[in-house]
């Protein structure tokens, strides 16, 4: 790291920090990254999916920031204050020490809820340093212009769309676009900052130290209630519920939506072009989620997202298949652009918003999407009526359309294909209901259930099961291995010590596997429609950790597990994919793969007793 003259740590090209040098804050609507140099560089208001305000880790000279550090060379730590999403960044510099606490106040329904408060308190702790901010919004992705209007200690920011009041303790002067302030703390000194986003009905309003400082205290509260529900006492208990603060972090409140990350188009690949918007709900992310919260009995949101699950349901059941993800509202249309202005993280262009994988067929989010309702069923609430009815339109529905290529799990945009690990989750799919027939005594067609049900399973056999690798296969009658059929023994498909799977396991490890990181796939021999590679797939990795404590490999998944553990950042947060040097890479932090982490430390700490 080198420093530039304000004092801001730098990476090497000088404009961007790594993706995992971060930490995310959020009030269960939106959400903001923190910098380990004390820089927001990713927030959008007033929901995951708004336009960016600060999107600096997309363009560092027209996404915006809010900047706030020493104004001297520091050093700087990041943790997050114990059992909580609230962040503190601590800077070490030869004269003192101080830190910053970030955290956005978590409110009710009342109007206080469309403030959307980010608080930025500042407090020497030793001797004296000077500091500096620089509050610079780029609306709408950077490209909407804005005007600052400044009254003593108050900065409001206007744009066509959206309407920002600042708040601080400590001087404030503009040049027209920009905010500034610099001041210098002595030992026990404290700054408030406050962005809120004002309106008619929320109006601009200060935060005094003393208002920070309970606000401080309710949001500490809040999180460390919530987490308190959690049964897990395991082996990594710390990690679990990391994970499990983060998955309620990307939760959207209102509807119980879960969204796969909070971030768009960070590169799987810096320079290329795999770069996706992820601030949606995939069926198939969300519907892993409540199997992992079920499992630490965080009942609530299992419960809030089946009722939004149930809509969806209900809106197109009878109509063909359900889209694979939605709007975190529930809108179907999530058309997909690029902006070419914004340069992208590192010049890993295009930029994309929205994400046109919304018209793919998968047939996988099926068997997902039942299992989480068996699993609510069976340890949540029991099935409903009007539920019972939309599971069946499904179950029917897949017996008529189970047999056909799609775009499958990774969402290639290499046309359809008949992937195996699509035909397991249909397989999936029609068990699990069969399973709540039986054990409820409800009405279904089950013959028919049962014969579609065994004609995967033979198909899988005969035909997603290559001789010559000794293996299952991505596709029918072809010879790729593919890393979501780690699921096999997982979706009880198939024994996790039958000789085919273990013979799978084998050349999953032999094929995919790089130090305890797994590849989704080979892109070179099984082309995905993309150019350039890609990164080591996270969750596929935890699913490998599963597999063999599963199989009884205990020892290897053991390291395999301490081994992934090595590649969090320093909060423990986990991109989507992990580079050839341990980078990571991809969206972030991403949901899907937190909650296969606790998925494989539950089942490895079980295993090992």
């Amino acid at each position: 790291m080198a420093f530039d003259t304000t004092g801001f740590e730098q990476t090497d090209s000088g404009r961007y920090l790594p993706i995992s040098e971060h930490g995310l804050i959020g009030d269960l609507r939106t959400t903001a990254l923190v910098g380990t140099n004390g820089t927001i560089d990713w927030y959008c208001c007033p929901r995951f999916d708004a336009p960016s305000v600060f999107g600096a880790i997309l363009d560092a000279e027209r996404g915006g920031s809010f900047e706030l550090a020493a104004d001297v060379p520091t050093r700087t730590r990041q943790f997050y204050f114990p059992d909580t999403n609230v962040l503190i960044t601590r800077f070490f510099a030869a004269d003192g020490v101080a830190e910053i606490q970030d955290f956005m106040p978590v409110a009710d329904e009342s109007p206080e809820v469309a403030r959307h408060r980010l608080i930025r308190r500042v407090i020497c702790v030793r001797g004296i340093l000077p500091f500096r901010a620089r509050i610079a919004p780029r609306f709408g992705y950077g490209a909407e212009a804005h005007t600052v209007s400044l009254e003593g200690h108050v900065a409001v920011f206007r744009s066509p769309s959206l309407t920002l009041a600042l708040t601080a303790t400590a001087p404030l002067e503009t040049d027209g676009v920009d905010v500034w302030s610099h001041f210098k703390l002595l030992e026990g000194d404290a700054v408030v900052f406050a962005l809120d986003q004002i309106g008619d009905d929320v109006p601009a309003r200060s935060c005094p130290r003393a208002e920070a400082e309970e606000q401080f205290e309710a949001t500490v509260r809040f999180w460390r209630h919530w987490l308190a529900g959690s049964r897990y006492q395991g082996r990594w208990r710390e990690m679990v519920h990391r994970s499990a603060l983060l998955l309620k972090l990307l939760t959207y409140a209102p509807t119980g939506a879960i969204v796969a990350a909070p971030t768009t188009s960070l590169p799987e690949q810096v320079g290329g072009e795999r770069n996706w918007d992820y601030r949606y709900m995939w069926v198939r992310d969300a519907a892993f989620c409540v199997y992992a919260m079920l499992r630490l009995g965080f009942t609530s949101e299992a419960e809030a997202f089946m009722g939004f699950l149930f809509e969806r349901m209900r809106d197109t059941a009878a109509n063909g298949p359900l889209q694979i993800m939605y709007g975190i509202d529930g809108r179907t249309e999530l058309p997909e652009y690029a902006l070419p202005h914004l340069e992208g993280h590192q010049g890993s262009a295009p930029v994309r918003v929205g994400n046109a994988a919304t018209g793919q067929l998968q047939l996988d989010i099926y068997g997902a999407m039942i299992d989480s309702i068996y699993l609510y069923d069976k340890w949540g609430q029991p099935i409903s009526s009007d539920g019972w009815e939309d599971v069946g339109m499904v179950a029917d529905w897949l017996c008529e359309n189970w047999d056909q290529p799609d775009e499958g799990i990774w969402e290639t945009r290499g046309g359809r294909r008949n992937y195996v690990y699509s035909r397991l989750m249909c397989w999936v799919a029609l068990e699990r209901a069969i399973r709540m027939a039986n054990r409820r005594g409800l009405p279904a067609d089950l013959p028919r259930w049962r014969q579609t049900r065994d004609a995967i399973y033979h198909q899988i056999m005969r035909r997603g099961w290559s001789s010559e690798l000794g293996a299952f296969v991505q596709s029918l009658d072809d010879g790729e291995l593919d890393a979501s059929l780690l699921m096999m023994p997982m979706a009880k498909f198939i024994s996790p010590t039958d000789p085919k799977w273990l013979s799978t396991l084998d050349a999953l490890t032999k094929g995919l596997v790089s130090d305890s990181l797994v590849y989704r796939y080979n892109p070179a021999t099984s082309p995905d429609g993309l150019s350039g590679s890609e990164g080591t797939f996270s969750i596929c990795s935890f699913w490998y950790v599963e597999a063999l404590a599963r199989a009884g490999r205990l020892e290897e998944a053991r390291l395999a597990f301490e081994k992934m553990l090595t590649y969090a950042n320093h909060l423990g947060l986990f991109a989507e994919e992990i580079g050839p040097t341990g980078e990571q890479l991809g969206n972030f932090p991403q949901a899907f793969t937190h909650l296969s982490l606790i998925s494989a430390a539950f089942n490895l700490d079980r295993a090992l007793g």
